[in-house]
């Protein structure tokens, strides 16, 4: 039988990327793919040759190949992309951008601008996908209608891995999609920590832009973990006019900014910033004050990327499982639209500006 060779990538492509879930085709690993007579070799390209699945690669490789090419004699040259050759795999290698939402306080809008900014990103073309990292009060799977859902578990290289939910064709990972919604999340340092990183190095997240992360309020072991876990791109504060809103947001961004972190600050986005009556919907009542997004911003040298008004629309399309910028309401979604806008402009300038960020290092004595 004579070797097709689309037919032999389209037999690797099933073969998936330990590290990431992704195919190994999809990842551009297969390189070389060479046919001759009844003989097929490539090389597969590793993050490291101390891969520790790098056996079970080779031998997916080989089991995919023979079944479409039974007689067919296949050799695979593995070589590694790392010149540090003993240096660890990449954590999430098909996630180009790693965008962190967090705020000082509770109660100022982060869960609605996280699952608006992820939802406008996407709309401008990007691959979008959201983190729930808010473990003691995820609101999340509320925000998109996903209530009582699990998701899915794969097992790869013997390893379960858990598949995300779709949301509006965005994948979503949530502590509350796995525990009842009235169950209460009594966790410390460790536990937290171990969910984080399940959710980074245990789910399958596919080719993404930009993987936007929820995180909770303040300053603690989540925050901590993620740093240690993922090279953060950078950080998009939330916060409303307030001064008590800004004064605890500005103790969230210094940790961000600490020289042992060196997480960027993208911009500020304030929320609530004027109130608008449905029935008036020209008046603007500032409820908590006014210009407490600015003062943060150029606390931390960085730019107001918005500001979203305090409109009932915005709690009901919550409350709904369809957030607002799906729905017609043409002053919020242009202004949540201006936000993602200025969000990816922020983060395209920083990555030509400053070199990529690289994860928290915790010393031992």
């Amino acid at each position: 039988m004579e070797i097709d060779k689309s037919v032999v990538a389209e037999a690797l492509a099933k073969v998936k990327d330990p590290s990431s879930g992704q195919s190994i085709i999809m990842r551009n690993m297969v390189l070389d793919l060479k046919v001759e007579g009844q003989s097929i070799s490539f090389t597969l390209e590793l993050p490291s040759l101390n891969t520790e699945h790098k056996s079970e690669l080779n031998f997916a490789c080989q089991a995919a190949l023979q079944e479409v090419y039974p007689d067919a004699s296949v050799h695979v040259h593995m070589v590694s992309n790392n010149p540090a050759a003993q240096a660890p795999a990449r954590v999430l290698p098909q996630v180009k951008n790693i965008i962190a939402v967090a705020s000082g306080k509770g109660g100022v809008g982060k869960s609605t601008v996280s699952t608006n900014l992820a939802l406008g990103l996407k709309a401008l073309g990007a691959k979008v996908g959201l983190m729930d990292a808010d473990l003691y009060g995820p609101s999340i799977p509320t925000m998109f209608g996903l209530s009582g859902q699990r998701p899915k578990v794969e097992t790869l290289y013997g390893q379960p891995k858990i598949i995300p939910l779709d949301a509006y064709g965005m994948p979503v990972i949530s502590i509350g999609f796995i525990i009842e919604p009235e169950q209460a999340v009594v966790l410390r340092g460790p536990r937290l920590s171990g969910i984080i990183k399940q959710f980074i190095n245990d789910t399958i997240w596919p080719e993404l832009d930009y993987l936007v992360v929820d995180l909770p309020p303040g300053t603690g072991d989540i925050q901590l973990s993620l740093v240690q876990s993922v090279p953060v791109t950078g950080a998009v504060m939330v916060t409303t006019p307030q001064e008590v809103a800004v004064v605890d947001a500005v103790k969230a961004m210094n940790m961000f900014m600490l020289p042992s972190v060196n997480v960027p600050i993208l911009g500020v986005v304030e929320n609530m910033s004027w109130f608008t009556p449905k029935e008036l919907p020209d008046n603007k009542y500032y409820l908590f004050g006014e210009g407490g997004g600015k003062k943060l911003a150029k606390m931390a040298n960085t730019v107001l990327l918005g500001q979203l008004p305090l409109v009932q629309a915005v709690r009901e399309a919550g409350d709904s499982g369809k957030p607002i910028v799906l729905e017609d309401h043409p002053d919020t979604q242009n202004a949540i639209m201006r936000i993602a806008e200025n969000t990816a402009r922020q983060i395209a300038l920083r990555n030509e500006m400053k070199d990529p960020t690289q994860m928290v290092q915790i010393k031992t004595q």
